[in-house]
């Protein structure tokens, strides 16, 4: 199999991962009309990290402490990228938050290009231009200021540049599906800490409560945190970041469609920089790859 290939199926599945991602939005926003926001990530967390765990009991058992070490530093992160998440949410929409959050696309390759010391490309340097240009549209008030929900998922958009970053360093040394899951655990915990403390632990008591702890939970959580510590295997936190810009396309459109948020002429033109900026990277970084692989399979006759 070549590298194209192999890292053509990671780049799909992360795109599947970041349409899910989008709908944990209206999830968020859906739990948080029954729980407060630490019940929310501490049953998030915890439901994923059983069933997952479940169904992955041979690799768990199997963990060393290299990759307990490495999954109570990511989990930490989540639980901190959770909750800023869910208060966010209390003070700005669905699709404001997810646009705020794909401030990760500009922050991950100015992080990664900071530590290793080197400029961007010329097409990530136009993707990080133009997904900025999309976020401000987005995010442009008449006041010119920013709500407090707008502040904390941007503070989130940090951490969670932070995790991109350390993941893709961490799972080259560690098995990744107990990565991911133990990950998990810990965030629950952390959540499960907070919620006794701030808070008074409750079990949703609607149907529309359980679909969105259960939404959040399995499809939202245990899926996509296990296939993004598969797939940042074969490829890079930037283009990982680049692909995530896709999340506040997919939560616009689910917050359209079951929360009832608008279309606006902002969504349009902030989506469209941010949608162009993804596809001039990815098409440099697909380029890069048929180039390659011509080569390797030259070498190897």
């Amino acid at each position: 199999m070549t590298s194209l290939s192999l890292q053509g199926k990671a780049n799909i599945l992360m795109v599947i991962v970041t349409m899910f991602w989008g709908l944990s939005y209206t999830f968020m926003v859906m739990g948080l009309e029954v729980l407060e926001a630490y019940n929310v990530v501490a049953l998030r967390c915890l439901i994923a990290f059983i069933i997952a765990g479940l169904i992955f009991l041979p690799k768990m058992l199997r963990v060393n402490k290299k990759t307990i070490f490495y999954a109570s530093i990511q989990g930490a992160i989540l639980f901190i990228v959770f909750a800023l998440s869910l208060f966010g949410l209390k003070t700005t929409s669905a699709g404001n938050a997810g646009f705020i959050l794909s401030l990760t696309v500009v922050l991950v390759p100015i992080f990664t290009s900071f530590l290793e010391k080197r400029l961007p490309s010329r097409a990530v340097s136009f993707a990080i231009v133009a997904t900025m240009i999309g976020i401000t549209v987005l995010t442009f008030k008449e006041s010119l200021s920013f709500q407090t929900g707008d502040i904390l998922v941007a503070i989130a958009a940090v951490c969670y540049s932070v995790y991109l970053i350390l993941n893709s360093t961490f799972t080259k040394d560690v098995e990744s599906i107990s990565y991911g899951v133990y990950q998990l655990g810990v965030a629950g915990v952390l959540g499960a800490i907070f919620t006794l403390v701030y808070e008074t632990p409750q079990l949703p008591a609607t149907s529309v409560g359980w679909a969105a702890v259960l939404g959040l939970a399995i499809i939202c959580t245990a899926f996509c945190f296990i296939a993004q510590a598969v797939v940042q295997q074969y490829t890079s936190p930037t283009h990982t970041g680049l692909i995530f810009s896709l999340e506040p396309i997919f939560a616009a459109i689910f917050a359209l469609v079951f929360l009832g948020e608008g279309l606006t002429t902002q969504l349009l033109i902030g989506g469209a920089f941010i949608l162009v900026g993804n596809f001039v990277a990815q098409m440099e970084q697909f380029a890069t790859a048929k180039k390659v692989a011509p080569i390797e399979s030259q070498s190897s006759i």
